[in-house]
């Protein structure tokens, strides 16, 4: 009895030094009101939200790994005689950093496969980045008040891109350092200012000595910094500006359905967590990926056969193959339009898209109001071509970045292949636009014929003509709320600028508005309008008003 009421006593002095030290910190810090707010929080529970959360696990193994193998690699290119575990290249003189990455795969407990972990970690994380972002370009979770996440979800892109090729331009063997050939021919590409910044990049003539050592700072320190801070940033603006969601019963632009933070988000998310960084460790302990001693060290005079990068930089592998080689002398400079189309032109181009597109979209949308519910991608047509458009150009430039291997494989002569994708790269780029978007008018007619005669069964039945036809059951309420409540913008109609007495109309002005009537005329032309009543439509557009949209009437009462 003594012992369990000494047990006692120590469990009530502990909770009341748990409870001064929570109040403590909380008239300090706002702990309590972060915390009440926070764990009641609304997530989404659709399984396309988790894109960006596959992300954000990958970026985690990434860093987790990545300190792992600091300890060990050597950035440098000063050149030793090899001494290890790998019996083939004893006796060879390789670059430090060459042969401090064969020490971590073959020396160091566990160094393969964390390498390969991490490799692996950075596929997928520039792979869930890229899928994360086509999920918010066709749902139109971009549209305002969102624009300001779409750019800081682009910069993450193309930061990610960088970081896997400084990352998969350290090991100094024979594959990296052709890629760091083929970037510093795109860098001596640019006018005037080509040959100096090759000069900074390497520190010298190629190959130089300084180029890992200034990739690796800027692959564990900078690039990774920027990543973390816009990631934190990120994921604040989704808690501020709430997620997005799908058009279902219950849901609208004024309210927010999903899962609690604790205990059932925060249940499912660590799940999810684990799951990757299981399946990273999988594939790192069965798929191998990258084996630099199969490679050898980099040589200048030296290319290996099927050389190819990491995909997310196929696209521009492919562009440099593709684009015919041709030069022109301007006033003593020569200007190489091929990789300076190819590899500046095109990125930038791509890249420039990204970032300008919710912009005018909204430039060419006649509503100005914010947007939380999440287009369903027949619903928005030309926006859903140009995207597969886009798409069907990035396989063709990938697949033109293996011509080689495609050769090998297929024996079809290179130049056959090469002008296979050249044509391919015209057509089918415009047809994939064509053909996407009539499969999405044909969608949106298929549900305005379910509006009016319900949806087709299994049944089959026979008219008295002897012609056989489906049987229509009558949609529910939840098929019906899908179908109908979406936005049908109109083509905007500008009042162009007139004259009067002693005035001049504006050219600019006028020539932009009618590119402005134009653009959005051909982007929204065609939309079917659902098949409701006027009181239907009411309620329609109530449920799709943001808080930022007053209403009154009926619309306000609903």
């Amino acid at each position: 009895m003594v012992l369990e009421r000494k047990k006692a006593r120590a469990v009530r002095v502990m909770r009341r030094s748990a409870r001064r030290t929570v109040f403590g910190l909380d008239a300090r810090l706002p702990l309590l009101d972060v915390a009440k707010g926070g764990v009641r929080k609304a997530f989404p529970d659709h399984w396309a939200f988790l894109l960006g959360e596959i992300a954000l696990y990958s970026l985690v193994v990434l860093l987790l790994t990545g300190t792992y193998l600091t300890f060990f690699f050597d950035p440098s290119m000063r050149e030793v005689t090899y001494q290890g575990s790998y019996v083939p290249l004893n006796g060879l003189p390789v670059s430090s950093a060459y042969a401090s990455t064969l020490r971590i795969s073959f020396d160091v407990r566990g160094g393969l496969l964390i390498r390969q972990m991490h490799h692996w970690a950075a596929l997928v994380f520039v792979a869930a980045i890229g899928v994360h972002l086509l999920r918010v370009f066709f749902t139109g979770a971009f549209r305002r008040p969102r624009e300001v996440n779409w750019v800081v979800g682009v910069t993450m892109l193309l930061l990610t891109l960088v970081e896997g090729f400084a990352g998969y331009s350290l090991p100094d063997d024979l594959l990296s350092g052709t890629g760091l050939r083929t970037a510093q021919g795109i860098m001596l590409s640019l006018p005037v200012v080509g040959t100096y910044l090759s000069l900074f990049v390497f520190g010298g003539e190629f190959p130089a000595e300084d180029i890992v050592s200034r990739l690796y700072p800027v692959h564990i320190l900078l690039v990774p910094g920027l990543l973390v801070a816009l990631v934190s940033l990120h994921l604040l603006l989704v808690v501020h500006l709430k997620h997005t969601q799908w058009a279902v019963p219950g849901s609208s632009g004024r309210n927010v359905l999903g899962k609690p933070f604790f205990a059932q988000y925060t249940a499912k998310s660590a799940g999810l967590f684990f799951m990757v960084a299981g399946l990273l460790s999988a594939l790192a302990a069965l798929a191998q990926i990258n084996p630099v001693w199969a490679y050898g060290p980099y040589r200048p005079d030296l290319v290996s056969t099927g050389s190819q990068p990491d995909w997310y930089v196929g696209f521009l592998e492919g562009a440099l193959r593709l684009m015919p080689g041709f030069e022109t002398r301007l006033w003593g400079h020569t200007l190489t339009w091929n990789p300076l189309i190819a590899g500046v032109v095109l990125p930038g181009l791509l890249f420039a898209g990204l970032y300008g597109y919710p912009f005018f979209e909204r430039w060419i949308t006649p509503e100005d109001g914010e947007q939380h519910l999440c287009d369903r991608p027949r619903h928005r047509p030309a926006r859903t071509a140009l995207g597969v458009a886009v798409l069907a150009a990035y396989t063709i430039l990938l697949l033109a970045g293996a011509q080689d291997i495609i050769a090998f494989i297929t024996e079809i002569p290179v130049a056959a292949i090469t002008w296979a994708l050249r044509c391919a790269l015209l057509v089918v780029p415009a047809a994939s636009f064509w053909l996407t978007r009539r499969i999405c008018l044909a969608l949106q007619e298929e549900d305005v014929r379910a509006l009016k005669s319900g949806l087709a069964t299994d049944d089959v039945r026979q008219s008295v003509e002897g012609g056989f036809h489906p049987a229509h059951r009558p949609a529910t309420g939840a098929e019906r709320y899908v179908r109908s409540v979406h936005r049908v913008p109109a083509p905007v109609r500008v009042a162009l600028p007139g004259r009067t007495a002693g005035e001049r109309r504006p050219a600019v002005r006028g020539l932009a508005e009618r590119l402005r009537r134009g653009l959005s005329h051909w982007y929204y032309r065609d939309q079917l309008v659902p098949p409701l009543t006027e009181a239907q439509r009411i309620r329609v557009a109530a449920v799709l008003a943001g808080p930022d949209t007053e209403e009154t009437g009926p619309a306000a009462e609903h």
